[in-house]
């Protein structure tokens, strides 16, 4: 089996990913094929950087370039959990393998502004009203942008991360119950 996970800036994706991960699941994660992008050409790994990056990277080698460097990476007789998915290609690009299901992460944007502010990360808003901005520019439209919006659309299903993370823990567990491939 083969999980994505799309959502919003500090939905809880990376805590999902961690729990998955626990599960003895392996770990992808697109932003660290970017870091590790970013590392080889000097850019320093703060959140617009990596933006740039990867819409730069979209453009210049296809909208699913990062999907398929992740795809690369994977080996049949195990179960993986992708993380960090911000374009609907990278989404069509996954959706062609068999065992792959995707789960969007999301919460309130005030909810996730204060996630943000206890996190700290280089780059992050300061401000709600700076959080909504960069949230914008995040779904503009255009085959190399992120579109996290539209990701989240298009997942099989949506956690709405409004508690605890042992909550969150229970809502994974059902999703991947739900959605297993290998039930069918």
């Amino acid at each position: 089996m083969i999980i994505g996970l799309t959502g919003p800036n500090a939905s809880g994706k990376g805590e999902a990913g961690l729990y998955i991960k626990s599960k003895g699941y392996g770990y992808i994660s697109l932003s660290d094929i970017l870091r590790e992008e970013a590392a080889r050409s000097n850019i320093e790994p703060i959140r617009e950087n990596l933006i740039r990056l990867g819409n730069d990277l979209r453009r210049k080698k296809g909208a699913s370039f990062l999907a398929l460097l992740a795809i690369e990476k994977l080996d049949d007789s195990k179960n993986y959990i992708i993380d960090s998915i911000r374009n609907p290609a990278e989404v069509e690009e996954l959706k062609e393998l068999k065992k792959f299901i995707l789960i969007g992460v999301d919460a309130a944007t005030e909810t996730r502004f204060k996630r943000s502010l206890r996190r700290k990360r280089p780059g992050d808003a300061e401000t709600l009203e700076e959080f909504i901005k960069k949230e914008e520019k995040e779904n503009k439209t255009g085959a190399e942008n992120q579109q996290l919006k539209k990701c989240l659309s298009m997942a099989d299903t949506i956690i709405i991360n409004d508690s605890t993370i042992e909550k969150l823990k229970g809502k994974i567990d059902e999703a991947i119950k739900e959605n297993n491939p290998q039930k069918a």
